[in-house]
């Protein structure tokens, strides 16, 4: 079996694979601050909740964007699967033409999601990924990956309202259901929920545009929104065609099974 590490920002997702399927995921905030040991013993916790042994892991896939927990989940491989983790990085085998001016720029998360969702859903594709930040990318039917948007997440605009303002309260990330609100809580969750809404749908229509010079085929863009926001923002618009929270995952298995066995990974 495969364990899966996504590390973002702000949660890591970790999945296990048996014979390339997903058979298990959790959700586990991501903190610089924890030792190997402590992650070490949640994630024993959680494989005893569901009746899995550490020991039925044979390999271990690391995606991260933050460089400093990177470490921590290496030296938990060791420790606790007995394995040393495979980490996507520069050199790894994905399928993808990268046309990004540095390559080495592209985050490790934007890579596997597009690696999933071309699997999936063929090109030319849209992927836009409700995380910390907000980010698209595009690309073409030939699998190039051509670069997108990084935005500020809605989690991030939120709490930027609530540190940089006097009075202003912290809020519950909903639909208030209308735009001209008469408190301070709704009027708050109208600007971050729809001013988000009409940001993605925006970056979407130019980004469709955009993509139609690469397109021989002359077929639109497909749009698959991931992440934990996604549900949410999607709701109110018409650009999303569908929502896949577990693209990223997804991804690392696909991109552990071209990889496996070439030098440099074992």
């Amino acid at each position: 079996m495969l364990l899966a590490f996504d590390v973002g920002n702000t949660n890591i997702v970790l999945g296990v694979f048996k014979d390339g399927n997903l058979i298990q995921n959790w959700r586990l905030e991501t903190d610089n601050n924890k030792s190997a040991d402590e992650y070490g013993m949640i994630i024993n916790q959680l494989f005893s909740y569901v009746g899995l042994s550490t020991k039925e892991i044979k390999d271990i896939i690391i995606s991260t964007v933050v460089p400093s927990v990177l470490y921590t989940l290496q030296h938990l491989s060791m420790k606790y699967f007995n394995k040393r983790a495979i980490v996507v990085g520069p050199g790894v085998k994905t399928g993808l033409v990268i046309k990004y001016d540095n390559p080495k720029q592209v985050g490790a998360d934007r890579i596997v999601n597009a690696v999933a969702a071309y699997a999936k859903y063929g090109g030319p594709l849209i992927i836009v990924d409700f995380g910390t930040a907000t980010t698209f990318c595009a690309i073409t039917e030939k699998a190039e990956y051509l670069g997108g948007t990084i935005a500020p997440g809605i989690k991030i605009a939120s709490d930027a309202l609530f540190e940089k303002t006097a009075k202003l309260p912290k809020v519950e990330l909903e639909e208030p259901g209308h735009v001209i609100c008469k408190n301070t809580i709704e009027s708050m969750q109208s600007g971050l929920v729809y001013g988000h809404m009409g940001m993605v749908d925006y970056i979407v229509k130019k980004m469709k545009k955009e993509l139609e010079q690469y397109s021989s085929s002359g077929n639109s863009a497909k749009v698959v929104a991931t992440g934990g926001l996604a549900t949410l923002i999607e709701s109110g618009i018409d650009c999303i065609d569908c929502v896949d929270k577990l693209l990223t995952l997804e991804g690392l298995e696909l991109i552990y099974e071209k990889n496996k066995g070439h030098k440099g990974w074992k």
